[in-house]
C-alpha cells in the first residue's frame, strides 16, 4: 500500500487509502493468491523435534474450505464468536481464514493464559465455538458448564466426548465454499486488550484492520516485500503483534510465514531458527530481544540473512537499539499501537526515520498526535497523552458490550491510549510511560522507560522495571526491581553500584533509591511488563 518512495515528506504526500467497499480477510490473505498461484508456500510449519511442513496457499484454500464448510454443518454462522486457543501451527492459519471467510468473528487466545483468563475471555466474548488441542479440551473440561454458549468445540487432535475432531470434521466436507460477501466495516476479529489497566475488554475490529495495518507494517519492514523475504516471529499469533504485525499482512502480500512454537522462548534456539530457513524478516517484542541480547557474537556463531528486524508493545529503548546495530548489523525498527489502533507510529532505517530514545512518526494515513486533556494538541516537548484520530481504518468498532467505556475511550475524535509521551518539532514521539506508571518524585514526571533502558546496560542486569514507591516526602521514589544475568548474586554492594550507575548517566531524582532483585518480572501473555503488580509490593 506504501507507494516506493524513499523520502519521508513525498511518500506522505502520495498517500493514499485503498480499502475495497467489499472485503474479506480470508479471501485477500489466502483465495486471491491460490487463484494465481496455488503452488506458492503460504506456512512453513517448523517442528521442535526438527524437520518442517509446507502448506501452500492452493492447501490453505482447500483446508479453509473444508474446515468453513464443517463449521457452519456444526452451527456456526456469521457473527458467532469462535475462540481459537492453539500455538502456532498450520492449523492456527486455517482456522483464521476459515473463520474470515464464513463471517464468523475470530477470537485469538493466547496459550499463555490460566483456566480463568481463558473462562473469563470466551464467558464475555459468548463464544460459540472453540478450536484448539486434547491439552486444552481437558483443562476446560471442568469449566465447560459454566460456558453455555460454548456449543462446539474442535480438537485437533482429535474427536472425544463432546468434541470434534478438527481434521477428521474437515475430511468429510468438500473443498468448494463461496466466501460470504463482507464489508470493510463487518465484525472480523476480536483480540482481548492486555489487561495492564484493569480487566481485558475484547476489542472488536472490521475486516479493515487488515489493510489498516499495511503502511505500518511495509514501514517498519523498509517497503515489504522485497525479493526473498521470509517472515518469523516468535510473537504469539493470538496476540495483535503475531498475528497483524507479522502472519496476516505477509500472507496478504503472498510472503510465506514461519511457524514454530516454543514451550519457552530459547534465544538459541530463536538464532539457529533464523539461520536454518534463511528467514529475512522478524518481528520481535523487546521482552524477547532483551533474551536475545543474552547470546554472544550471534553474527559470529550464525549466518544470518535478516533483512529486518521490526519490534512493538513496549518502548524499545537507546540501549537495545545499539545492540541490533552491534550484534545484527542491522537497524531495530520500533512500532507503537494499542490492541484498540494498532501500528500508528513506527520509524524506518531506510527513510532516516530513526531517532534512539523515540518511537518514531506517524505512519502514513494516520492522525497521531500527543495532546492535552481538553484534546488539544500539545507543544513540542510538552508532555500529554498520545492519542489517534477517528476515523482511521485500523481503528477497533468498539469495545464488546461495552458501550460505555467504548465512549469513555475518546475525546472528541481523539482516540486516546493511556500512554503518555512528548513530540518533537519534527512529529518523533518519545513513549514516556502509561498513564499510571509515570513517577511522581519531588515535583518531577519521570517515565519508567528511560531509567530500565539505563539498567539494561549496567552488566550485571538481564531484565528490568521501574516503578513509584509512595514517599512522604518525595510524593514518589523510584524503585528499581531487577533480573540479575548468570553468574552475579544479589546483595548491599551491587544494589549499591546500579544505583550509582544510573545516577551518574541520568539525573539525582531519576537514580532508584530502593532495588529489589528478583527471579522474574510478572509480564502479560504479551510480554509487557505488569508494573501494578510491582507497585503493589513496592
Amino acid at each position: 500500500m506504501l507507494p516506493q518512495i524513499r523520502d519521508q515528506a513525498r511518500l506522505r504526500a502520495a498517500f493514499r487509502w485503498s480499502i475495497p467497499d467489499r472485503y474479506n480477510i480470508g479471501v485477500d490473505v489466502c483465495d486471491r493468491w491460490a487463484a494465481v498461484d496455488p503452488d506458492r508456500p503460504a506456512i512453513i510449519e517448523v517442528f521442535p523435534e526438527g524437520g518442517s511442513a509446507v502448506l501452500t496457499f492452493g492447501g490453505l484454500r482447500e483446508a479453509s474450505n473444508r474446515l468453513a464448510n464443517a463449521l457452519r454443518q456444526a452451527g456456526i454462522g456469521r457473527g458467532d464468536r469462535v475462540g481459537l486457543l492453539l500455538p502456532q501451527s498450520r492449523d492456527v492459519a486455517i482456522a483464521h481464514v476459515a473463520l474470515y471467510k464464513l463471517g464468523a468473528v475470530a477470537l485469538p487466545l493466547a496459550v499463555l493464559f490460566g483456566i480463568d483468563g481463558l473462562t473469563y475471555r470466551l464467558a464475555d466474548a459468548g463464544a460459540k465455538g472453540l478450536v484448539t488441542n486434547a491439552a486444552n479440551v481437558a483443562r476446560l473440561a471442568p469449566v465447560r458448564g459454566t460456558l453455555p454458549a460454548l456449543e462446539v468445540v474442535l480438537s485437533v487432535d482429535g474427536p472425544d466426548a463432546g468434541v470434534l475432531g478438527f481434521h477428521e470434521a474437515m475430511a468429510r466436507e468438500s473443498a468448494a465454499f463461496a466466501p460470504v460477501d463482507t464489508g470493510p466495516d463487518d465484525p472480523a476479529l476480536m483480540i482481548f486488550t492486555s489487561g495492564t489497566t484493569g480487566p481485558p475488554k475484547g476489542a472488536l475490529h472490521g475486516h479493515r484492520v487488515l489493510p489498516g495495518h499495511l503502511p505500518g507494517f511495509e514501514l517498519v519492514h523498509e517497503f515489504y516485500p522485497q525479493p526473498g523475504d521470509l517472515m518469523w516471529t516468535p510473537a504469539d499469533w493470538a496476540w495483535a503483534g503475531g498475528l497483524l504485525n507479522a502472519m496476516l499482512p505477509s500472507l496478504h502480500h503472498g510472503v510465506a510465514v514461519v511457524a514454530r512454537k516454543f514451550e519457552k522462548f530459547d534465544p538459541e534456539e530463536a538464532f539457529r531458527l533464523l539461520q536454518d530457513y534463511g528467514i529475512r524478516n522478524t518481528f520481535v517484542p523487546p521482552t524477547a530481544l532483551r533474551m536475545l541480547r543474552a547470546v554472544d557474537n550471534p553474527r559470529g556463531r550464525f549466518d544470518l540473512k535478516l533483512r529486518t528486524v521490526a519490534s512493538a508493545g513496549e518502548a524499545l529503548g537507546a540501549e537495545t537499539l545499539a545492540w541490533g546495530r552491534e550484534a545484527l548489523g542491522l537497524t531495530i525498527n520500533e512500532a507503537y499501537g494499542q490492541t484498540e489502533c494498532n501500528l500508528v507510529l513506527g520509524s524506518c532505517a531506510a527513510l532516516g526515520l530513526v531517532r534512539p530514545g523515540f518511537i518514531g512518526t506517524a505512519v502514513p494515513g494516520h492522525d497521531v498526535a500527543v495532546i492535552r486533556p481538553d484534546g488539544s494538541r500539545c507543544g513540542p516537548g510538552e508532555l500529554g497523552q498520545i492519542a489517534v484520530m477517528r476515523p482511521d481504518p485500523v481503528m477497533f468498532l468498539g469495545y464488546w458490550n461495552r458501550p460505555e467505556a467504548t465512549a469513555e475511550k475518546f475525546i472528541g475524535d481523539w482516540m486516546t491510549t493511556g500512554d503518555q509521551g512528548e513530540a518533537d518539532e519534527n512529529g518523533f514521539v518519545r513513549f514516556v510511560g502509561r498513564d499510571d506508571d509515570v513517577i511522581t518524585s519531588s515535583g518531577y514526571r519521570i517515565g519508567p522507560v528511560e531509567i530500565e533502558d539505563c539498567l539494561l546496560r549496567h552488566p550485571a542486569v538481564a531484565n528490568a522495571a521501574a516503578v513509584g514507591k509512595p514517599d512522604p516526602l518525595r510524593t514518589e521514589i523510584v524503585k528499581a526491581f531487577i533480573v540479575l544475568k548468570p553468574g552475579y548474586a544479589p546483595g548491599d554492594a551491587l544494589a549499591s553500584d546500579i544505583r550509582r550507575f544510573v545516577r551518574e548517566r541520568l539525573s539525582a531524582h531519576e537514580y532508584p533509591r530502593e532495588i529489589a532483585f528478583i527471579g522474574d518480572l510478572p509480564l502479560t501473555t504479551t510480554g509487557k511488563v505488569i508494573r501494578r503488580e510491582l507497585r503493589a509490593v513496592a
